[in-house]
């Protein structure tokens, strides 16, 4: 059971805040291009379509407190392979996830899984959303639509809100702050272990430079408003090419 839930809670463990979008509102468009100059620029953004990250923290499940670290590794929006570390009561643990386009697997120490219809369409969601808050740019291709609401308070900061609706046709809202830019939070509908819908919530903060662009080093997620997951990115490499292999079936 535990290694069930904690290949379960793998996927939100992505390297948050890069994408493609149609900017059908003037408003929205403005607050996106301020945000991608805070990151660093389109230029710089632009090379960053691969890259890899390793982070750690500590993710919430079942009033169980796991430790983990995570290195991560994207192409686009829809590639993508997590290498997950942690411990159980004392028993460590290694599940890998990868995302191949059509294609989605999850080993879990020896066991090899492929994922069906409804996990691949839920590990594509995944990956394209915490994609698309990492470079910002695909959000501006013809797969996305932008839409300016009204300005909120985050942490009791101003905050410009957009919200978005993705490829599949599912929404989910941005929070950029109006003073600097950055994006600093995300709200979405996601999937719970049991395949319930839940709320959740990712704030993003205490930015750092790497690679001369600016990612979000700390990421903190609410489920339904209680304490999810807290995620340190501690190294951020911008890649020019990647291993033949890197999106095959774990083995």
């Amino acid at each position: 059971m535990k290694r069930f839930l904690l290949a379960m809670c793998v996927t939100v463990l992505l390297p948050g805040m890069g994408a493609s979008v149609r900017a059908d509102d003037a408003e929205a468009k403005a607050v996106l291009d301020k945000a991608i100059k805070a990151l660093g620029g389109e230029e710089k953004l632009a090379k960053a379509d691969k890259y890899t990250l390793k982070s750690k923290g500590t993710v919430s499940i079942n009033n169980m407190e796991i430790e983990f670290t995570v290195k991560g590794t994207m192409q686009g929006l829809d590639h993508y392979r997590s290498e997950f570390e942690g411990t159980i009561d004392g028993n460590p643990i290694k599940v890998v996830s990868v995302l191949n386009g059509d294609k989605a697997w999850r080993r879990v120490g020896d066991n090899t899984m492929e994922l069906d219809d409804e996990g691949l369409a839920t590990e594509k969601r995944t990956v394209y959303v915490q994609a698309a808050t990492s470079t910002l740019l695909p959000l501006k291709g013809k797969d996305f639509k932008l839409e300016k609401a009204a300005d909120e308070k985050v942490d009791d900061k101003a905050a410009a809100v957009v919200k978005v609706t993705g490829p599949d046709g599912k929404p989910f809202t941005l929070f950029f702050d109006k003073e600097s830019g950055l994006p600093v939070k995300m709200t979405t509908k996601t999937r719970g272990f049991m395949g319930e819908e839940v709320d959740q919530e990712s704030v993003y903060s205490n930015y750092k430079e790497f690679d001369g662009i600016k990612r979000a080093a700390k990421v903190s997620i609410k489920r339904d408003g209680a304490k999810f997951l807290e995620q340190d990115i501690t190294e951020f490499k911008v890649l020019d090419k990647l291993d033949a292999d890197t999106f095959a079936e774990p083995q």
